[in-house]
């Protein structure tokens, strides 16, 4: 679904006549918080609903959106069109939080607004709909907030949701800072030290551009297993209506749009092609796999790299895909099975345990490490309002941890690759690992970026023995 925005400033003046009727009298700018009051109703299940129960259950669990969604779209079935925009809501409310919440309290009379967190989400939404979603009426999207925070906090709260939005709905938001950093953390709602961490990076000239492509939807791109010519032939007769596309520069990615659920696809079922993006196909491309090699894949996930190492190696290597996630693994074995991946092999171990299950040596070993997840912000804007440059440092802990120790088992190349950009998890681990052993070399690097390349944020480099 396609982000129903125009210019928000202009959305939200074009709203003024319907939410400003009079004056609005001053209300104390706070409630109770959750739980102090006893007056929640039943919500009729709605894709607004849908939404802020998935956002609340993000926050308070820790989970991923697309998760939550899923699980509340199972609980609550909907139609296709209120899915799509119960995915919208959920999605753009934690890509822009921090500026919601920056024209939230803009518009309460006194201080800031303090209001329990269950509140506050109803309240997200209704601004989220307000300064980016044109085709919602601001009317609409004022009366269900209200509606959602009267059934939390009762009818003062309710008068106080009211009166916020209808300012919001006049007034927009403030206007931007003046300082080219702080504007960029405050348009595009990245935590301060994120922007430090993307200019260390880039460069502060491709700051604005790499941050603005980080608060977009990511694209659809699959990988083609079959043919390329044939993918595109027959996504082209299950969804006439759908963009296909070869993405230019690559081997077998392929842009989407207006596929559907990819799953429900035949020949997606079929194992023709699978999802993928740009930046975790260039990984593996980087490993450069031949027939009758050995190699692990550690930290594999749900198989996607494994499975595409196979396909490279014309299904004659043996790729040991090494995860401690039984779950995980469970996933790996159902993707290698449908994309008929010959000579992958699921093991569960811990790899930085020297008695781990797996092979002495191996012709490549690919480490594709657990990390920020901060390149995927595309997909998981909920990463940005958990991860801490704490947590980035302990991740190099584990990064270099698993370098270690998987080192002395690669024969002819280690790839080690981190979906993030911070440089202490990518090129500065590198050159941490070079100091430590001296006789290891780079010998390739790949570093994708959405506002460059449509790819989600990764960084790879191919190390070889001297």
């Amino acid at each position: 679904m396609r982000r129903w925005r125009g210019d928000h400033r202009r959305g939200a003046s074009t709203r003024a006549a319907a939410h400003a009727r009079g004056g609005v009298r001053d209300r104390a700018e706070t409630d109770p918080g959750d739980g102090a009051w006893d007056v929640s109703r039943p919500a009729a299940i709605d894709a607004r609903e849908v939404a802020r129960r998935a956002l609340r259950r993000v926050d308070a669990a820790g989970g991923f959106a697309s998760v939550a969604l899923d699980d509340a779209f199972a609980a609550s079935p909907l139609t296709d069109r209120d899915r799509a925009l119960a995915t919208e809501l959920v999605y753009g409310v934690l890509r822009h939080r921090a500026r919601i919440d920056r024209a939230l309290d803009a518009a309460v009379t006194r201080g800031r607004l303090r209001v329990s967190a269950r509140v506050r989400t109803a309240l997200r939404v209704g601004v989220y709909q307000l300064l980016w979603l044109d085709r919602v009426p601001a009317h609409a999207a004022v009366d269900d907030a209200v509606a959602a925070v009267r059934r939390t906090g009762g009818a003062r709260l309710a008068g106080l949701a009211n009166a916020v939005l209808r300012r919001v709905a006049r007034d927009g938001e403030p206007p931007l800072p003046e300082d080219p950093r702080q504007r960029v953390a405050v348009e595009h709602s990245l935590p301060e030290w994120i922007v430090d961490a993307l200019a260390a990076s880039v460069g502060d000239a491709e700051v604005p551009a790499a941050a603005a492509a980080l608060a977009m939807p990511a694209p659809l791109v699959v990988r083609a297993v079959a043919p390329v010519d044939v993918v595109l032939d027959r996504l082209h007769s299950e969804c006439p209506t759908a963009r296909v596309v070869p993405v230019p520069g690559t081997r077998a990615a392929i842009a989407v749009e207006g596929l559907g659920a990819p799953s429900a696809l035949p020949s997606f079922q079929a194992g023709l092609w699978t999802v993928q993006d740009v930046g975790s196909q260039r990984v593996v491309e980087l490993v450069a796999p031949e027939p009758g090699q050995r190699i692990l894949d550690a930290c594999a996930g749900v198989g996607g790299k494994a499975a595409y190492l196979a396909q490279l190696a014309g299904g004659g290597a043996h790729v040991d895909a090494v995860d401690v996630s039984d779950a995980k693994l469970a996933r790996l074995r159902e993707t290698v099975a449908r994309l008929g991946a010959r000579g992958v092999h699921a093991v569960r171990a811990d790899l930085t345990d020297p008695s781990a299950p797996i092979g002495d040596r191996y012709d490549l070993v690919l480490i594709d490490a657990p990390c920020s997840g901060l390149g995927v912000l595309r997909r998981h804007p909920e990463a940005k309002w958990r991860v801490t440059p704490g947590d980035v440092a302990a991740l190099a802990g584990v990064q270099r941890r698993l370098l270690d120790a998987l080192a002395p088992r690669a024969d002819r190349a280690l790839v080690y690759s981190v979906c993030t950009f911070t440089r202490q998890e990518g090129p500065d681990q590198v050159a941490a690992f070079l100091a430590r052993h001296p006789g290891w070399r780079v010998e390739a690097e790949v570093a994708t970026w959405p506002h460059r390349d449509g790819a989600d944020a990764f960084y790879a480099a191919r190390l070889a023995r001297r």
